[in-house]
């Protein structure tokens, strides 16, 4: 097969904040995809969000035109180069987006931040890269900062991955240094797409959103064939047939052609009005190609998978309707939020949704109350269990869902509310993580401890060099470590103990066996649902305990004690009592005999007993929101 000469697709992977979307900036300057007027800061960052708070949340590309001018006689060219750029994020949340860059490119370049060194991310993305097939551009970024150590960095970048001296590119997304330089070994070094423009059309589904006037707009990598306008679309996967509405490239912004060739990223206007139609990892093809000949499916990626739920309701419950719309919308761009209806009795209706991570649970309710202008609270986070029971009578189940049940018989919780009695329990499994914390050597020690007391399971420590990387050795530390332990403050304390300096990533592994409980709170003798959680039984005491503390903060006195209670199977592990209100009903007596007062003060007693017995307490809407926050 021909290679398409003048075509080089390429992905930017690093570490969060080691500077991908600034030299982003800087590439669609030097080749003049946006002019000066048009520049501006993280232009590939579309979100308000993202600007804001410096990350890259969505993967973006852009197609861009470079006139190369090297000495190599076989990449000379009439023609300009077009170079296809997909930018990353980095944190750990949004890997899923990277998976979905690498698979449709054939370079990428391995951004590392000449002040931090190489990160826990970096390795990943490395690995990640590696099993493509693709061929990686080291460019160590930020060299114009005063701490950076560029030496260092190069000697660890060669002991780590093995990278020769000169494959080393250095640059500057700040300032541009370098970023020329980047451009011309992108040309010579990264292979370009094969031409299979004679073959039925195939392209793979990298991406998709929703646009206002188009519907779904799904991004796309041309494998085989070529991509036309007027041509009948059919998407395997999904067994959906199109009519496209607009097909072209993105420079970032949209720009309209008739066609997209063999190797060739661009979009496709489906005109659909549900993103769930468009299937990230589908393969498209003409209705033509799909009815005349078998079309075998292109290697897509599993579907994203919740690692997170937390349900969240509106504040003001006559704002429902509106929430629901706005969930809606917002699932209409983001296709790693799933979400189910669930109705609180302290709190009114909402959803139950499921996140990739604490980060994105945090970016989706800052765009729900931002861009829709709606009041939130969001529940304590919690995980996805796995209970297999001993009774096939689901009726005897709390809020049981036929979906709830998977086909190896396995009864699915997410919330506290959906947790079984303990008698129609046989095991419970909890999902666990591979973590892999990368830090200076001298807070070994303290990042250990923070790993056992998380049930962390220590597997290997490995020092990344015998070279010091600014004055220090790094090591990585690999534990297994339940989910549900790292979901909550593991990220803040990882950072407290090791001083900002260690990073952390993690994977999936499996289900183990846990003993997990459901830890009631009950106020005045009745559970609220609403506060109540699951928790590992080592720590379901102490967690317990908090809960009930914060309680009596929060509670308003009544005339009568209320006791406040955290129990598991009905045993109480924690207890405080806010203390009545006591009018002092002997204040209009002076003097006379004792026991005229002590007759008032019994009269009052029977008198708050009687009231306790016949009165329940109305627990206001904040005194949730604020133990929520916990």
């Amino acid at each position: 097969m021909n290679k398409i000469n003048n075509i080089r697709n390429f992905a930017i992977i690093a570490h969060i904040d080691h500077g991908k979307s600034t030299l982003s900036d800087r590439i669609l300057e030097l080749t003049n995809t946006v002019s000066q007027r048009e520049s501006s800061d993280r232009m590939m960052d579309t979100l308000e969000l993202e600007q804001e708070k410096g990350i890259t949340i969505k993967l973006q590309t852009a197609r861009m035109e470079y006139q190369y001018d090297g000495q190599i006689d076989k990449f000379q060219s009439e023609k300009p180069y077009i170079l296809n750029l997909i930018d990353t994020p980095g944190h750990v949340d949004f890997g899923y987006e990277v998976s979905r860059s690498l698979s449709a490119v054939q370079g990428a370049i391995l951004l590392v931040d000449a002040t931090q060194g190489i990160q826990a991310q970096t390795i990943t993305n490395v690995y990640k890269a590696l099993e493509y097939d693709l061929l990686i551009i080291p460019v160590i970024n930020k060299i114009d900062l005063p701490n950076a150590n560029v030496p260092a960095l190069k000697n660890e970048l060669e002991l780590v991955f093995g990278f020769d001296e000169e494959d080393i590119l250095l640059t500057s997304g700040k300032t541009g240094e370098g970023v020329d330089v980047l451009l011309q070994r992108i040309v010579e070094r990264i292979d370009s797409p094969t031409d299979t423009s004679d073959k039925p059309l195939r392209a793979l589904v990298f991406d998709s959103y929703y646009h206002e006037h188009k519907g779904v707009v799904a991004e796309v990598y041309i494998e085989d064939g070529r991509l036309q306008k007027d041509e009948a679309m059919k998407l395997i996967g999904s067994d959906i047939e199109i009519e496209p509405i607009e097909i072209g490239y993105l420079n970032p912004n949209m720009v309209k052609n008739e066609y997209i060739n063999s190797g060739e990223v661009g979009y496709i206007a489906t005109g659909l009005k549900n993103i769930r139609d468009v299937h990230v990892g589908d393969t498209l093809t003409t209705l033509a190609a799909y009815e005349k000949e078998e079309i075998q499916p292109l290697v897509g990626y599993k579907p994203v998978k919740p690692m997170v739920f937390a349900s969240v309701f509106p504040i003001e419950s006559d704002n429902y309707n509106e929430f629901r719309d706005a969930m809606e919308k917002l699932a209409l761009n983001d296709a790693a939020l799933s979400y189910t209806k669930i109705h609180s009795q302290a709190l009114g209706s909402g959803f139950l949704c499921g996140y990739l991570g604490l980060l994105h649970l945090e970016v989706v309710q800052e765009r729900l109350e931002r861009e829709f202008n709606i009041d939130l609270i969001t529940t304590a986070p919690s995980v996805e269990y796995r209970v297999k029971l001993n009774t096939s009578d689901f009726s005897k189940l709390p809020n049981y869902n036929n979906t709830n049940l998977t086909d190896d018989g396995y009864y699915i919780i997410r919330s506290a509310s959906e947790f079984p009695d303990p008698s129609l329990i046989n095991t419970i499994e909890e999902p666990w993580n591979k973590i892999e914390i990368i830090a200076p050597e001298k807070y070994i020690g303290g990042l250990m401890e923070l790993a056992k007391a998380h049930r962390g399971i220590y597997k290997n420590m490995t020092y990344i060099s015998d070279q010091l990387i600014h004055s220090q050795r790094h090591v990585t530390l690999t534990y297994e470590i339940p989910t549900a332990e790292i979901i909550t403050t593991f990220f803040d304390k990882l950072k407290s103990v090791s001083q900002g300096y260690a990073s952390l990533d993690y994977e999936f592994l499996d289900f183990r066996d846990g003993d997990i409980a459901k830890v009631n709170i009950m106020v005045n003798y009745e559970t609220i649902e609403a506060l109540s959680f699951l928790s590992h039984e080592s720590n379901a005491e102490n967690k317990g305990r908090i809960v009930v503390d914060k309680l009596k903060t929060l509670l308003p006195r009544q005339q009568f004690k209320i006791p406040i209670q955290a129990a598991i199977h009905n045993k109480i592990i924690a207890r405080e009592t806010i203390q009545a209100f006591r009018k002092d009903v002997t204040a209009k007596l002076y003097g006379g005999d004792i026991t005229r007062k002590k007759k008032l003060l019994e009269k009052q007693k029977k008198g708050k007993k009687r009231m306790k017995m016949f009165g329940s307490v109305a627990i206001p809407k904040n005194v949730f929101i604020e133990a929520l926050k916990m």
